[in-house]
């Protein structure tokens, strides 16, 4: 057996190696030559993966170790037969702690309160409902919107339109869809992006398009006042380059880039492949899993409660780094841009999650203990 798979697929080996032979392949280079004898293929979110690519391959399987499916042609596999899983879930931590450091970086260069913002999220879905538990757990004030769980479940959702008139921070986390009253494609359009409020920050960390990018632009040309962290980009891996140098965070699709995340992905379309056949799973992404170069952290009872968030966020990852990387990469011609993006998250070095970090308060502190226990982190 035949199995294709992105190169930046980690573990393929330990997980896949029993079931045949392995392809590795960049994953904006397979094409239909690639996948003709492909048994199974195994991809991220950069290959597109649809009739053109699959028509005459023997591929009946196809596993995505990512959130998203946009880039999957689910009614042609349902229309010809063809298996398919995602990972739901994998990066959502991931994206989370980007999301926080984020919001750590903007609040020092304003020098404002993160506990006195109004937080929107857009999507609560499995990343932005991580997300909204974590900063509802902080105590701060967390506005929600998302019409099709509305719709589905009722409960205390919002309207987008509430979302940009009340929130100071609005956070992005639906998925990609081009068509129908629930489309997502240029979500964040010109209007809306002018009707944000006085000061707002805008983060995205779901899919380029889901705001219009030169629109964006124009509007962080004309407010001042905005500010924008920007970790997806709607022709990635081509960029705008002008947009990017007007954001205070810019990076290079790796909010859920952790290897916690990108090895649970693996796992995750391992345990979907061995259901396809009928098997039980046999490996354990635990036993696989490097101890974390940060593993526990002691707080005084007296510490001053910003000061730990921030710390205890930096401490496991600080998306300044990630930033200052994809800066220095976007210069030269527009084919060197596009294949440093890639070269970035493919050579994108370690980082680990806040959850299971282990945090020792010395003296009784209700506050950081409930800081620590927001952020999923162990209190020992």
């Amino acid at each position: 057996m035949l199995i294709v798979a992105d190169e930046n697929i980690p573990l393929l080996d330990a997980f896949f190696a029993g079931f045949g032979e392995i392809r590795r392949v960049p994953g904006r280079s397979i094409d239909r030559a690639t996948v003709e004898q492909a048994d199974v293929l195994l991809v991220r979110s950069v290959t597109n993966v649809n009739r053109a690519l699959l028509e005459g391959s023997k591929v009946r399987f196809v596993g995505t170790c990512t959130i998203g499916t946009d880039h999957l042609d689910l009614d042609y596999f349902n229309e010809v037969g063809i298996t398919w899983s995602s990972a739901p879930g994998c990066n959502a931590r991931g994206v989370v702690d980007y999301v926080l450091g984020s919001l750590m970086t903007l609040a020092e260069i304003e020098g404002v309160d993160l506990a006195q913002r109004t937080y929107g999220v857009v999507g609560a879905g499995e990343v932005g409902g991580r997300l909204i538990k974590v900063l509802k757990g902080l105590g701060w004030n967390v506005k929600v919107c998302d019409p099709p769980r509305q719709a589905a479940e009722g409960g205390d959702y919002v309207s987008l339109e509430a979302i940009i008139e009340q929130c100071d921070v609005i956070s992005l986390h639906t998925p990609l869809t081009r068509s129908g009253d629930g489309a997502t494609w240029h979500l964040f359009d010109q209007s809306r992006l002018q009707q944000l409020k006085p000061g707002a920050w805008l983060i995205n960390a779901a899919r380029g398009p889901v705001v219009d990018n030169a629109a964006l632009r124009n509007v962080l040309l004309d407010r001042e006042d905005l500010q924008a962290v920007l970790d997806v980009w709607e022709a990635e891996p081509e960029v705008d380059v002008a947009l990017a140098e007007l954001c205070v965070l810019a990076t290079p699709h790796i909010a859920g880039y952790s290897l916690d995340g990108k090895q649970r992905g693996t796992a995750q379309i391992y345990q979907a492949y061995c259901t396809y056949l009928g098997q039980a799973a046999s490996i354990q992404l635990s036993d696989l899993l490097p101890a974390p170069w940060l593993s526990e952290v002691s707080l005084h009872g007296d510490s001053d409660p910003a000061w730990a968030l921030a710390m205890l966020c930096r401490g496991v990852y600080d998306p300044r780094r990630d930033d200052a990387d994809f800066r220095r990469s976007l210069v030269g011609s527009i084919g060197e841009q596009r294949a440093a993006f890639d070269v970035l998250r493919k050579q994108y070095p370690v980082r680990r999650e806040i959850e299971g970090l282990k945090v020792r308060i010395e003296g009784a502190s209700p506050e950081l203990a409930r800081i620590v226990a927001a952020l999923g982190a162990v209190a020992v």
